[in-house]
């Protein structure tokens, strides 16, 4: 679970942490650094360690899941929602991104906040899978354009709508994407970054891989977190027993406790290409589930 980045600093969106354990090497309060073990001791922990980003829990039918954060929405509802363009005189007509993120049902899409204009969606190859497919979608101002499709591993029980600390699995639903932080130097991502040897992280993972520098490069998940602080903030506003810690992390060839994990290439694109002024969210869980 580690990653990397790549793109000059955006100094508007240098607001400073507050509680953190250690923010740019200072080391705080030993009741601080305690926190942050609790924290570390979840996604990319060993095989018999407590879970640390346990799945997010997702509102019932027709509701919003996550936080108070991840307001439903219409961000498909956006202009440019008609089909093909017409061609220019002399050339071949060319076909306008869709309207609508596909692989999206009603119920995801109304989750999603209207003003969201980043999509990160992880799509789970099945309810009880690890395996999974990432796919960054931006909207043009005529429709949403995909990138490409990037392997991912998810939870090792694959997902659930309600996640509990250390039920294995990755909470299914749409949560902002604000914060991110790691081992190493920020490399220049536009999201506030929290470089801290709090990420430092050993052991083997659940089929015995290493999991050395799982945390090189993070971007936080906003489920059960207070969005605008570390990754490695401690604070649960539903209540420790929901599981937190659920991050975006450098890949470490298995399945994680919560979070989703890509190559480390593909953590440096995404890390390079969020915008806070975009309004990034991640949509995330089983296919099926995110169809409906």
């Amino acid at each position: 679970m580690a990653s990397s980045i790549d793109c000059p600093p955006g100094p508007r969106h240098r607001a400073p942490y507050r509680a953190l354990v250690r923010v740019r090497g200072r080391a705080v309060p030993a009741a601080v650094a305690l926190a942050v073990l609790a924290v570390l001791s979840g996604c990319g922990a060993d095989t018999g360690t407590t879970a640390r980003g346990t799945p997010a829990a997702t509102a019932p039918e027709g509701g919003a899941p996550g936080t108070a954060r991840t307001a439903p929405g219409t961000a498909d509802a956006t202009p440019g929602s008609a089909g093909p363009a017409q061609g220019r005189p002399g050339a071949a007509a060319r076909t306008r991104p869709p309207a609508r993120i596909p692989g999206l049902g009603p119920r995801t899409r109304a989750w999603i906040p209207a003003t969201a204009r980043q999509v990160v969606v992880v799509t789970g190859r099945g309810k009880d899978a690890n395996r999974s497919e990432v796919v960054l979608y931006q909207h043009t101002g005529s429709g949403w354009e995909g990138g490409p499709a990037w392997p991912a591993h998810n939870a090792l029980k694959g997902w659930t709508d309600v996640h509990w600390a250390g039920d294995l699995r990755s909470p299914i639903g749409v949560f902002t994407l604000t914060d991110a932080g790691g081992l190493l130097p920020d490399p220049g991502t536009e999201l506030p970054y929290d470089r801290s040897e709090g990420f430092a992280v050993d052991g083997t993972g659940f089929e015995g891989e290493p999991l050395e520098g799982s945390f090189d490069y993070v971007i936080a998940i906003d489920y059960n977190r207070e969005p605008g602080t570390s990754p490695l903030d401690p604070a649960r506003p539903l209540g420790a027993d929901r599981g937190g810690g659920i991050w975006l992390h450098v890949d470490h060839q298995g399945p994680t406790q919560g979070c989703v994990s890509l190559s480390e290439r593909h953590m440096e694109e995404l890390l390079r290409t969020l915008d806070p002024d975009r309004h990034p969210v991640i949509v995330m869980g089983d296919a099926a589930s995110l169809s409906r």
